[in-house]
């Protein structure tokens, strides 16, 4: 961009060097003395000259205000965009770790579950040998004193 804003900079330089001189012309032949039909007519060819040229500069001026202008607002805009950039990677980020520490307690819940589920069935067991063993002794203790 800054290619294009050196282009009309420099044609906007020669175009004011090119009125420059056609001015110091133009005020050279008003200024002479002799006014002849030839000098009438580059003059008039001059000023009609002079006229464009000012047009054409007037126009390459606001060409480089407009440009400038459009890149202002591109450069706020991406500036804007890096802002919002920078504050989804930091939630990602800050996401990114939160997920690890749930991984980590899952990891660690699974552990706990595994742990609780051995003593569980360990108990089971453990409750369902002294059951035997009560049964057993009822049914032995039943057995003695209906025999005698």
């Amino acid at each position: 961009m800054s290619r294009v804003f050196e282009g009309y900079e420099r044609q906007y330089c020669e175009i004011s060097a090119n009125l420059s001189k056609k001015c110091t012309s133009a005020i050279a032949l008003d200024g002479g003395k002799t006014f002849d039909n030839n000098n009438l007519n580059a003059s008039a060819d001059q000023r009609s000259r002079l006229m464009m040229s000012t047009d054409r500069l007037g126009r390459t001026t606001d060409r480089i205000k407009d440009s400038r202008k459009t890149m202002l607002e591109t450069e706020e805009l991406g500036v804007s965009i890096l802002q919002d950039l920078h504050g989804q990677r930091q939630s990602l980020l800050r996401a990114h770790e939160t997920l690890h520490g749930v991984d980590d307690n899952v990891g660690k819940s699974k552990k706990i579950l595994t742990a609780m589920t051995r003593r569980m069935n360990r108990n089971k067991w453990t409750i369902g040998a002294i059951i035997t063993v009560l049964v057993l002794a009822i049914i032995f203790i039943l057995y003695f004193k209906l025999t005698r």
